[in-house]
């Protein structure tokens, strides 16, 4: 006899704090969301340390503290938490249309809508030093944890406009910033290039990679050779800031939902639509501007009221007025 199919008025795939804020709107709308945590539960938060700038935390928090928090109030609320991986989805094209999706290879489910919270994985370079002390001095956002260095000794690495833009940041509230540039020129824009140049405690270095990060808890150092000389030599910083890039978790909605050519979801402007009726993208997924929980939390809220809005209009559920939510 073959396993009954269950059916889902909201379907949540990821859990950041995207997926969530989705959750919260989505069960006190009586969407009876089910969310399935992926293979990071909690997302990029859980590996750090401390966050200082989400409002309402006026002390700061503990990044995994503060997915935990997300997470009792959306089941507070009713929402039923999994823990498991979407491996594979077969969405529906037609208005009011069933979305197909498997977990972990076996379940399969039937969902009304889709919310994707999958977010983006930063790039990092591989090392075991590097990863070993992620959340001790290695960190993939300049604007979350350089306010921790201030005035102190860093490095960033990379070569693009994201990578400058953060140097900068960092230049103004460290006391020094050494940049590692891979090759012998830089692939930022020009403009991004000479604000770079024009800040006197930037120093940057060409033909330059991380060998070793140092430091046994906390980053102390930094060993960096040279790719054309293969000389190396170390510094003393307190912090490794890791800027290449993010890859946006969406292999698996390839074929199926419009992306750019990076593989981040489109969605219509003011919105958090797809191009599919019924699947709504939030979050890093679709974001790779600002790329901060509290950003990601704002989409989370606008994909669960889209998705309700959806619901009510292929009439599955009515339709609850904003100005019906009550703040207890």
């Amino acid at each position: 006899m073959s396993e009954q199919i269950e059916r889902i008025k909201c379907l949540i795939i990821g859990s950041g704090p995207a997926g969530y804020t989705a959750a919260i709107y989505a069960a006190r709308a009586d969407m009876k969301p089910i969310m399935y945590t992926g293979m990071e539960p909690g997302g990029q938060l859980t590996t750090t340390t401390e966050v200082d700038n989400f409002p309402g935390y006026p002390d700061g928090i503990d990044g995994p503290a503060m997915m935990v928090d997300l997470q009792k109030q959306a089941e507070r609320f009713g929402t039923e938490v999994r823990f498991g991986m979407v491996t594979e989805v077969n969405f529906a094209s037609e208005k009011g249309g069933i979305h197909k999706v498997v977990v972990d290879g076996k379940t399969h489910l039937e969902a009304n809508t889709v919310i994707i919270s999958t977010g983006a994985s930063a790039k990092y370079l591989g090392l075991p030093s590097e990863q070993r002390l992620r959340g001790g001095g290695v960190s993939a956002c300049a604007v979350c944890d350089g306010f921790f260095y201030r005035n102190q000794e860093v490095a960033i690495v990379g070569a693009g406009d994201t990578a400058a833009e953060e140097a900068s940041y960092l230049a103004n509230i460290c006391k020094k910033v050494t940049m590692l540039v891979r090759k012998d020129y830089m692939k930022a824009s020009k403009a991004m290039q000479h604000r770079v140049n024009n800040l006197k405690n930037i120093e940057v270095l060409y033909n330059s990679e991380v060998d070793e990060v140092l430091g046994e808890q906390v980053v102390d150092g930094l060993r960096i050779k040279n790719n054309e000389t293969g000389e190396k030599h170390e510094i003393e910083i307190t912090g490794l800031f890791i800027a290449i890039g993010h890859k946006p978790n969406t292999d698996i909605f390839k074929g199926q939902l419009d992306m750019g050519a990076d593989g981040y979801l489109v969605t219509v402007p003011d919105t958090t639509k797809t191009n599919l009726p019924g699947v709504f993208a939030s979050g890093d997924v679709q974001d790779k501007v600002y790329r901060q929980a509290i950003t990601a939390a704002g989409t989370g809220c606008m994909a669960a009221l889209d998705a309700e809005r959806y619901l009510a209009d292929i009439g599955v559920v009515e339709e609850v007025k904003a100005g019906d939510y009550s703040i207890e």
